[in-house]
């Protein structure tokens, strides 16, 4: 029962990582990356597509990401769903294929992205306690319906406490990490 308990908290604390990885490539750094592109959504024959089905993105370098389009009538409603999300990017197209260059970020851009993203980590640390607050009070039920002993639901706690300082150093990481590219010139 407690090892239930124990799997599901840790389960459900990676995903909550996973998901903190996610919102972290979303934010725009100076480096050009295909994921940047992975929430815009095109308008295609009437539907919301998602961008990556309509054309192969690749970083051509550092500062250029480019997309050939599948389908040449699609080009013009690809570079309008990128000239309307909120990343800032320009378009260029020729042909099938369109370039988006990277604007260089400036310093206030980039301490306006640092607090975004310390925000975000903050969610993912308290998505994490959370779920160290379900699996303690799951813990605590089985004491008080006496399935278990005070300790080993002490043990099973510490267990608990443990996970969550790990999946937190983890946020931390990732926090660490994403302030440093966001840093870089």
């Amino acid at each position: 029962m407690i090892n239930e308990i124990h799997a599901d908290a840790k389960d459900r604390m990676e995903k909550s990582v996973v998901a903190l990885k996610g919102q972290m490539s979303k934010i725009r750094t100076g480096r050009a990356h295909p994921s940047l592109l992975d929430g815009i959504q095109v308008s295609y024959y009437g539907a919301d597509t998602p961008l990556r089905q309509l054309g192969n993105v690749i970083a051509e370098d550092s500062r250029t990401l480019a997309i050939t389009v599948f389908d040449k009538s699609t080009t013009q409603a690809v570079e309008k769903a990128i000239m309307q999300s909120d990343l800032g990017l320009n378009p260029m197209s020729a042909g099938t294929t369109i370039r988006i260059p990277m604007p260089p970020l400036t310093e206030e851009r980039r301490k306006d992205l640092i607090k975004v993203v310390r925000a975000e980590a903050e969610q993912g640390r308290v998505a994490i306690r959370n779920i160290r607050r379900d699996a303690n009070s799951d813990i605590k039920e089985l004491l008080k319906e006496k399935e278990i002993s005070e300790d080993e639901s002490r043990k099973a706690e510490e267990n608990i406490q443990k996970l969550t300082d790990d999946f937190i150093k983890n946020v931390d990481a990732l926090l660490q990490d994403k302030e440093k590219e966001l840093m870089e010139i």
